[in-house]
């Protein structure tokens, strides 16, 4: 009998078995099914519960906030703890106080993210245009609604909006908030979520009321009109551009620039940044400012400081004796993001779907999502009156007889019997005779009996004129542009963010003019290394360095301001400024091309070149004896691109390139050892860089063109033997005495 194995012999390596020593069953499932089951529920439920905003304007985390301080009682009551407030928010957002108080900070009137605060705070809850500037703990501070919030809240007992369980179904609590303006575009929101993200601006509170009351009384109307253009708590100006706007209200997408307001100080000799773009801090600007003074691109500021106080925010710079405050900005604008852009991305949830909607798309939802609210408020307001009604026409039906009444509720036996009696002798249900029941004998009287009957006759016209209104869009227009007015005569402020147009704009500064200037002269190795060197340097040490195996390729003396083109061997041209390069020293190797101008893998260098005013021609030789002709105009740039693909043809390995500033002789050298003198007047210009050029030199099929050089750079003794009268032509056989040395070629 064969001797049974143990379970841990039966086992192999890389397998898992269970206490029994068996192994377990793996099921297989795809990787989208795997996405679909585990990741979508999460996604989408950061999407449509998280991240994205409502056509209220708020996130759940907002809508939970304000609803709790609203059963709080703190519209219009005196401030609570914060503590409070985040402890009582836990019952419907479960994702912790610090995620609760984080969102009350950002409503806080403190903390000045919003153009109409929704939280009245108290303490110190930091400041939007601050990095470094924390609130303090919610313990410390107090916080209240907004009087603005009673517009938030506005017949939210009147059956205008769906309410929800929370998430233990312990109470219920508000799906949206019945806003009686559009809040969407009043409160600035930001979100990101899994595969989308949200980022709506803020527009001015009494443009936007009056913007919304065109689109209901014309859907076509001009909005630009009326809403000019977003609006930011931090101020600062936008550089109006009416077409770029139009865009971003057609699409929802888009991206417009704003920048800081400043005043010059001339007493002082210093600059006041007092009001800085919305989507930076003050933190941010002073350390690129910091920045470009050790760079050395910014020279004319002595020192920078943040003197902000109680008073709000300024940044004051110190600035050296006779420098032009105009121009400094300018650059620093530039540099700096005291002009920064704001890029619009108008997502939304529409009935649980994200939507990317233009301003009179949004206005479009809001105003179709307000009427069904008014026409549920008028609803429930007529259902309650008609209620009313109902009692009182059974109490008419008991008036008509009240002795006979009194005498059925005396003569009932038990308490149980009286309503059923009344229902039997008026003919009413038990809701009537239950009112009537219940009425007091001080009130059988003549003055109350009359005020009843007339209410009735009253109660019937309300009723009648609350259907009507019902089923009349027209008249529920006319109230919510009643509202509208209303909320702007309320709480209507200027435009905090002023508008900077064309004409007002201060001419922007040459950049060239801001790059400093003076001679230079460059080194370049045949293997990509570069030195910029100035005068002063290479007077010290004019002894090159170079690296085992290199050489120098051309040394030129040039100025700091000039480009250069750097042509690599996948028919590429690298864009660069001289003045992107530190000062260099003869006893270094330089910077790495390749590396400074960010190659492509396995990309490599092979010639560069001063284009100065783009004015002449670069020439192109290859193998197969051809030359191209080539513009320099066609390498000009409006674009400050850095990298231009196609910059010379591929059906050929190049050989050599020069820069043409003006014709000349050319000596163009094969393998099989002939020479060819030509004049480049021959070669007709191309704007078109991948331009294949000409046949110059007939080769035969296992020959090339290895060289070529000017003819003095060569040891040519008769030239004349190698000109040609025609081209293309083959050259002649080199001379022993024309030989010479290897010549040295321009790759």
């Amino acid at each position: 009998m064969a001797k049974k194995k143990a379970p841990e012999e039966g086992r192999k390596k890389g397998t898992q078995t269970n206490v029994m020593g068996l192994r377990p069953e793996v099921l297989e499932q795809p990787i989208t099914e795997t996405l679909e089951i585990n990741y979508m529920p999460y996604a989408m439920s950061v999407i449509v519960s998280r991240a994205i905003p409502e056509i209220d304007g708020f996130k759940p985390s907002h809508r939970k906030l304000l609803y709790t301080m609203y059963q709080m009682h703190l519209l219009g009551g005196p401030r609570t703890k914060s503590a409070n407030v985040v402890g009582a928010t836990m019952k419907l957002n479960p994702h912790g106080d610090a995620a609760i108080y984080d969102t009350m900070v950002r409503l806080s009137r403190g903390y000045g993210a919003l153009l109409h605060p929704l939280v009245d705070s108290k303490g110190n809850f930091g400041k939007v245009y601050s990095r470094d500037m924390a609130w303090a703990a919610s313990r410390y501070t107090e916080v209240r609604l907004d009087p603005i919030c009673a517009e938030l809240f506005s017949g939210i007992d009147q059956d205008t909006v769906d309410f929800a369980d929370n998430y233990d179904g312990t109470m219920k609590e508000p799906v949206l908030l019945p806003t009686s303006f559009p809040n969407v575009l009043v409160s600035a929101n930001q979100g990101i979520a899994v595969g989308m993200a949200s980022n709506l601006c803020g527009f001015n509170l009494g443009e936007v009321c009056d913007a919304a009351a065109a689109y209901l009384k014309d859907p076509d109307t001009d909005l630009m009109a009326t809403l000019k253009a977003p609006d930011f708590p931090t101020g600062g100006a936008i550089l109006y551009n009416e077409p770029l706007l139009r865009e971003i209200y057609r699409t929802g997408r888009g991206s417009f620039q704003i920048r800081a307001k400043w005043r010059y100080e001339k007493r002082e000799n210093l600059i006041e940044i007092y009001e800085i773009p919305y989507t930076t801090t003050a933190e941010a600007v002073l350390d690129k400012v910091a920045d470009l003074i050790k760079s050395g691109k910014v020279r004319e500021i002595a020192d920078m400081r943040d003197e902000t106080d109680l008073n709000g925010l300024k940044l004051t710079i110190d600035l050296k004796r006779g420098t032009d405050p105009e121009k400094l900005m300018a650059r620093l604008f530039r540099l700096t993001t005291l002009q920064d852009s704001f890029a619009c991305n108008f997502n939304i949830l529409i009935s649980g779907m994200p939507r990317v909607l233009g301003v009179r798309e949004i206005l479009e939802e809001w105003s179709a999502w307000r009427m069904d609210g008014i026409r549920r408020r008028t609803c429930f307001v007529r259902k309650k009156k008609e209620e009313k009604l109902h009692l009182l026409k059974g109490l008419k039906k008991i008036l008509l007889d009240m002795d006979r009444a009194i005498r059925i509720i005396r003569e009932s036996g038990e308490d149980a019997e009286v309503v059923p009696n009344l229902m039997i002798g008026f003919g009413i249900d038990s809701v009537q005779a239950e009112y009537v029941a219940d009425i007091r004998l001080r009130n059988i009287n003549k003055d109350y009996i009359l005020k009843r009957v007339e209410e009735v006759d009253t109660l019937e016209a309300e009723i009648a004129d609350l259907m009507d209104l019902a089923d009349s869009p027209a008249r529920i227009k006319k109230i919510i542009i009643g509202e509208l007015a209303g909320v702007k005569k309320k709480y209507a402020q200027p435009r905090k963010t002023t508008l900077l147009f064309e004409d007002a704009l201060e001419a922007q500064p040459d950049p060239e003019e801001e790059i400093p200037d003076y001679p230079v002269t460059l080194f370049l190795s045949r293997e990509g290394y570069f030195k910029k060197i100035t005068p002063a340097s290479l007077r010290m040490s004019s002894e090159q360095k170079f690296k085992e195996g290199d050489s120098l390729l051309f040394s030129q003396e040039t100025t700091n301001r000039q480009e250069l083109l750097v042509f690599t061997d996948r028919q590429q041209c690298y864009k660069t400024r001289l003045s992107e390069f530190d000062d260099s020293k003869a006893s270094v190797l330089g910077d790495y091309l390749p590396a400074k101008l960010d190659f492509e893998e396995g990309e490599s260098f092979l010639w560069a070149c001063l284009p100065g005013d783009y004015s002449g021609d670069l020439l192109f030789f290859f193998e197969n004896g051809k030359v191209a002709r080539v513009n320099l105009s066609g390498y000009r740039t409006q674009t400050r691109r850095k990298r231009l693909t196609g910059a010379y043809s591929d059906r050929s390995p190049l050989v050599s390139a020069c820069l043409l500033p003006e014709d000349r002789e050319l000596a163009m050298i094969s393998t099989e050892g002939r020479c060819l003198l030509f004049h480049t007047a021959a070669l007709a210009p191309k704007v078109t860089r991948t331009t294949q050029g000409v046949a110059v030199m007939t080769l035969k099929p296992k020959y090339k063109l290895s060289e070529v050089h000017p003819p003095e750079e060569t040891s040519l003794v008769n030239f004349s033997r190698y000109r040609s009268r025609t081209l293309p032509a083959a050259g002649s056989l080199l001379r022993e005495e024309d030989r010479g040395v290897e010549q040295i070629s321009l790759l």
